[in-house]
């Protein structure tokens, strides 16, 4: 409970109006445990999501509208309808709600745990988006197999390593493999420290111009597997992509360090960018513009 009331008391759109988000939270975990079934929650103007008590990702939002704020607002900003978009750990969907839903941009999703698929699934059902998003219930990595994952840690879920339990065997192949010549705009990449072995598989990728920017998750994660992240940095350097900080607010972007706790956001071609991020319509969310 301290770590949601941290987390709202700092979020941008919360930590202004904290007496009624808190309120808010305590509703939730009332209204939540009396009726303990999926609720349909309307996440933006054009796009919804199923929420219940302890689906973390999910209820992030519903406290405070966009869970991984900056993130999910360069997405809202940069897409245009029919761009394609990247989902390489979609979990239940929030990126691709957005994407999808919000935008109209076109998606290719990757969630490797079934019972995690399934929601994701009824999610693009609320949506009527099947027409706009390719879902997949497989990983990806460096090339074609079948590797194990954890399927108890709920948004941590992850490539299974010594000592983990309760694993599922998830058939893997690459993102060039896949995309088969397709060309994405955006990707974001949340594999729980699996991204070395992602951005192997996806080298053809990476050298598509037409790809702009990557939202990746660094936080060392990868040292369970013996992944330096230092050289996810090089590589991406070494494909023209520079990390930046988002600031949604004012529609700006500056240069920072990779890595910390959350994700890191890595850009090329930044003057496209930059007009599309200004360009951008408002998104409304939690009553407030974005």
């Amino acid at each position: 409970m301290n770590r949601t009331l941290k987390f709202i008391f700092n979020h941008p759109l919360t930590r202004n109006n904290r007496f009624s988000a808190i309120i808010n939270l305590f509703k939730w975990q009332i209204f939540s445990r009396v009726i303990n079934f999926p609720i349909v929650y309307q996440f933006t103007e054009k796009s919804k999501l199923l929420v219940w008590r302890g689906l973390t990702g999910a209820t992030g939002n519903f406290y405070c509208g966009l869970h991984e704020f900056e993130d999910m607002a360069f997405l809202l900003h940069i897409l245009r309808e029919d761009d394609l978009f990247l989902d390489i750990g979609a979990n239940v969907g929030s990126y691709t709600m957005l994407a999808s839903s919000e935008i109209g941009a076109k998606t290719i999703a990757f969630e490797p745990i079934l019972k995690t698929f399934k929601i994701f699934s009824q999610n693009i059902a609320i949506n009527s988006i099947q027409d706009k998003v390719e879902a997949l219930n497989i990983g990806l990595g460096s090339c074609k197999s079948v590797l194990k994952f954890t399927t108890s840690f709920d948004t941590g879920n992850h490539v299974s390593s010594p000592g983990d339990t309760e694993i599922t065997e998830v058939n893997v192949d690459t993102l060039d493999n896949i995309l088969s010549g397709r060309s994405p705009l955006l990707m974001k990449i949340d594999v729980e420290g699996f991204e070395t072995e992602v951005l192997n598989g996806s080298r053809n990728t990476l050298e598509d111009k037409s790809l702009k920017a990557i939202i990746i998750e660094l936080n060392g994660s990868g040292d369970r597997y013996g992944f330096d992240e230092k050289n996810i940095h090089l590589l991406l350097l070494n494909h023209g992509f520079n990390p930046y900080k988002y600031d949604p607010m004012v529609r700006d972007l500056t240069v920072t360090a990779p890595g910390g706790h959350h994700n890191t956001l890595y850009i090329r071609d930044l003057d496209f960018v930059t007009d599309r991020l200004k360009t951008a319509r408002k998104i409304k969310v939690k009553n407030k513009e974005v």
